[in-house]
């Protein structure tokens, strides 16, 4: 199974007022931090959206264009995805450090998508998804991940933990802790 990791990484962070991906976390960024966590539950890492940020991971821009918010970067995601062969995306946001060691596990138990319910943007997304995906944004002005997610007969999930998520110059306090 070839597994493509997505980290999205191209919201506009209002909440938290300046880049999350570069926000640091024990002197590293946000986005390495959640690229490390991900990377031994998939086959390759791909940053989606926003500015390439990490030299060493391959950059997606969003698809079709700029400023799709998360479901850009997802869609950049599966037609990568599609088109090198692999099965699937799990996509996480770059404001996720820390991530379940079974969260791939977990997201594919269903057998078809699925995303977490407290945080939409962890998902496990087959490849065939790609085209649905570009036909959505083209039809669907709102953009929701929950409504893709609805529109893509995706599994809804609870995990007995909450995934850490950085929204806030707060939050990312309270985990640096």
């Amino acid at each position: 199974m070839r597994i493509l990791g997505a980290i999205l990484a191209g919201g506009q962070a209002r909440r938290f007022g300046s880049n999350k991906a570069l926000a640091t976390l024990r002197g590293e960024p946000l986005i390495a931090h959640a690229a490390r966590a991900l990377a031994p539950q998939v086959t390759a890492v791909a940053v989606c959206g926003g500015a390439p940020l990490l030299p060493d991971l391959l950059h997606l821009p969003d698809r079709p264009t700029p400023g799709l918010g998360p479901l850009g970067g997802l869609a950049a995601a599966l037609a990568y995805a599609q088109e090198q062969g692999f099965d699937g995306v799990v996509s996480v946001g770059c404001d996720t450090p820390r991530l379940p060691d079974d969260l791939v596990a977990r997201l594919r138990a269903p057998g078809g998508a699925s995303f977490l319910d407290a945080m939409p943007l962890i998902g496990w997304w087959p490849s065939a998804l790609a085209p649905a995906l570009d036909a959505f944004l083209a039809s669907d002005p709102r953009r929701s991940l929950r409504g893709w997610g609805a529109a893509a007969g995706a599994t809804v999930l609870s995990l007995p933990q909450p995934v850490p998520n950085i929204n806030t110059p707060a939050d990312l306090a309270e985990l640096a802790g």
